[in-house]
């Protein structure tokens, strides 16, 4: 298999900002072939790398929430091979709303986005990934159900551990698929949604290294969960 950080092919949905584009920046600096995925028609900072990498960007539009949108996209691509499948999707809510005063239609959402969204994604475009690649979900360390010793971010955890449980269904659904797969945890980092201003890491302090647990784990099978210095994370 060739490298994702080198020239491999790299499928990553939701990459308009953040920690999406700051992947997409990784993986096209080391040389990949990135088709990576916004959420609407306006122009976005990753728009802004396509002078950059005419070559080996591709921008695609899709709402993963909207499942005729991942339909639409899997057949547009449904002629290509990727070594690396990377769903990126996350929101969140206030970090002192509890199940106690959270609206439906807010809770809906973030389980909507965070959990149920990034596992049809994984559903319907596996088929694009060779058995010696890898998919992987951009999950958190608040999805630890075992390290949930201080509280806050409620809702947030929950979809996290969605996230992560549903990851786990698919996994024992194929067994005996030899493929890598990963849920990673970014760490807690300024500038996204969770992290706020006090957060300890910036985004050049975790995608990089997050990009290196990545390709450590090509060919190795099976599902881990791991923060972004390649550490194990507790369910």
């Amino acid at each position: 298999m060739t490298s994702a950080t080198s020239d491999g092919s790299i499928l990553l949905i939701g990459a308009s900002r953040g920690l999406g584009l700051a992947l997409a920046e990784e993986y096209l600096r080391a040389g990949a072939t990135v088709v990576a995925t916004v959420r609407g028609p306006r122009r976005t900072a990753l728009h802004d790398l396509v002078d950059h990498y005419a070559d080996t960007l591709e921008i695609e539009t899709i709402d993963i929430t909207e499942q005729e949108e991942i339909a639409a996209l899997h057949g547009r691509l449904n002629t290509r091979s990727f070594d690396l499948l990377f769903v990126n999707a996350g929101v969140a809510n206030g970090a002192e709303e509890t199940v106690a005063d959270v609206g439906t239609d807010e809770f809906s959402r973030l389980m909507v986005t965070n959990a149920l969204s990034p596992m049809r994604v994984v559903e319907v475009f596996h088929d694009l990934v060779p058995d010696t690649g890898t998919i992987a979900i951009m999950s958190s360390g608040q999805g630890s159900i075992a390290n949930n010793e201080r509280g806050g971010f409620e809702i947030y955890r929950a979809s996290k551990s969605a996230l992560n449980q549903l990851m786990r269904s698919y996994a024992a659904r194929h067994v005996d698929d030899p493929r890598t797969l990963l849920l990673l945890a970014p760490g807690w980092i300024r500038g996204t949604g969770v992290g706020g201003d006090a957060a300890p890491l910036a985004i050049e302090d975790s995608i990089p290294k997050l990009v290196k647990v990545i390709d450590a784990q090509r060919g190795r099978g099976g599902l881990q969960f791991l923060d972004f210095r390649g550490q194990i994370v507790a369910w």
